[in-house]
């Protein structure tokens, strides 16, 4: 027996007709990859303001739609036609499942494209239809304890009570490519999610430390690529791997140690630039958030910053802490146990508010262009799709 799932979307409608049409191929083709990956069985239909799912099993559809971009919510639902005692008869159906005599419920009616009634009326007689069936119910439009949504549309009136969130924002794939620095904290995970999130296709680097890491960092990347991946089914994501042992070796011999994470970050946005460059991506972003360590001060990140001469996108700029934490949890990157993650060229007193002449005079004692092109020459390159490691290192 075959299901339903609506699917709703919002902010494409904000774009012309042209660019709309473009979003809304692309969110179909998405929608596609993600239900195939899951195993679902399906077939899509698409109209101006809705997308439908059709398939056997109707819930595992829904889950699976709720977690693609450019979706702002997606529901299981009964597809009737559109005369008032079709629609009635199905929000019923739902709310038998639900009521009891006590409880309090309201009809949220919508319709579009549909003649012969308002919505205050599919609203007032659908309500009936459920009132005089369960005994003891009240209706409360303000905050009753159960909501049954009813759309009269042209191709069909769509009745469900319950909406599964979805992340919202632009279909993955309709900007440009952005190279995201990847690390094993909890920051930059969420910042590329809220990139992916604005329809950027990704392409990940991360510095490998060597010997100047902890033990579990490694691990760690690659668990946050292979997650990520779970949120662009069908695509496939790249993460580059850059070896920066050579360049802690000759910065904690030579640099003056409380300007150590200035110099790293600098060496990092000069790897990203080249390597963005090479993958075709058009800005570098980072977890960066102002004021949470010492290289994020405002003036260290001028610093740091002059020296990449492309744009550089931090996302997660102005939020606190927990507010990442909170988004690291809902897309499966927050690990309460992640092991040693520490650094050991961190100094004991980092500069909080550098001075550039200084941490350039300090960067001169290294052979940073040698060191680049050293690391450029030995990149690695893993592919997450769907979740998973599909090429360890190709």
């Amino acid at each position: 027996m075959m299901g339903t799932a609506v699917v709703r979307f919002g902010e494409l409608f904000l774009k012309s007709e042209a660019v709309k049409r473009f979003y809304m191929r692309t969110l179909e083709q998405n929608l596609d990859y993600a239900l195939s990956a899951a195993g679902c069985e399906h077939t899509i239909e698409v109209h101006r303001d809705r997308i439908l799912l059709h398939g056997p099993d109707p819930e595992r559809i829904a889950q699976a739609a709720a977690r693609t971009f450019g979706a702002i919510d997606v529901a299981v639902c009964t597809h009737t036609g559109t005369s008032i005692p079709e629609m009635g008869e199905a929000a019923l159906e739902r709310a038998r499942r639900h009521l009891h005599a006590g409880m309090t419920f309201a009809v949220r009616a919508r319709r579009e494209g549909v003649e012969g009634y308002t919505s205050q009326q599919i609203g007032a007689e659908v309500g009936s239809v459920i009132y005089e069936a369960i005994p003891g119910l009240s209706v409360d439009l303000t905050h009753p304890d159960y909501e049954v949504f009813v759309e009269a549309r042209p191709f069909g009136a769509l009745i469900y009570d319950e909406r599964i969130p979805a992340p919202g924002g632009l279909p993955f794939g309709t900007q440009d490519r952005v190279l995201s620095l990847l690390s094993a904290g909890i920051d930059s995970p969420v910042a590329t999610w809220m990139m992916m999130r604005r329809g950027c296709r990704i392409t990940h680097l991360t510095m490998d430390g060597g010997r100047w890491q902890g033990k579990d960092v490694r691990d760690a990347v690659i668990r946050h690529h292979a997650t990520l991946s779970s949120w662009c089914p069908g695509h496939p994501l790249d993460l580059i791997v850059a070896d920066m042992e050579p360049f802690f070796d000759a910065m904690t011999a030579a640099a003056v140690p409380r300007y150590r994470c200035l110099l790293c970050k600098r060496f990092m946005f000069r790897m990203a630039e080249a390597v963005a460059r090479q993958e075709g991506a058009l800005a570098i972003v980072t977890g960066d958030n102002l004021g949470q360590v010492a290289s994020q001060t405002l003036q260290n990140m001028a610093v740091i910053e002059s020296a990449a001469t492309m744009p550089v996108l931090r996302p997660l700029l102005t939020s606190e802490k927990n507010e990442a934490i909170e988004i690291a949890r809902r897309i499966g990157t927050f690990d309460e146990n992640a092991g040693d993650l520490s650094c050991a060229a961190v100094p004991r007193r980092p500069a909080t508010q550098a001075d550039l002449d200084a941490v350039l005079e300090s960067e001169g004692r290294i052979d940073m262009d040698g060191i680049i092109d050293g690391a450029l020459g030995s990149l690695r390159r893993i592919r997450a799709k769907n979740g998973r490691i599909v090429d360890p290192d190709n």
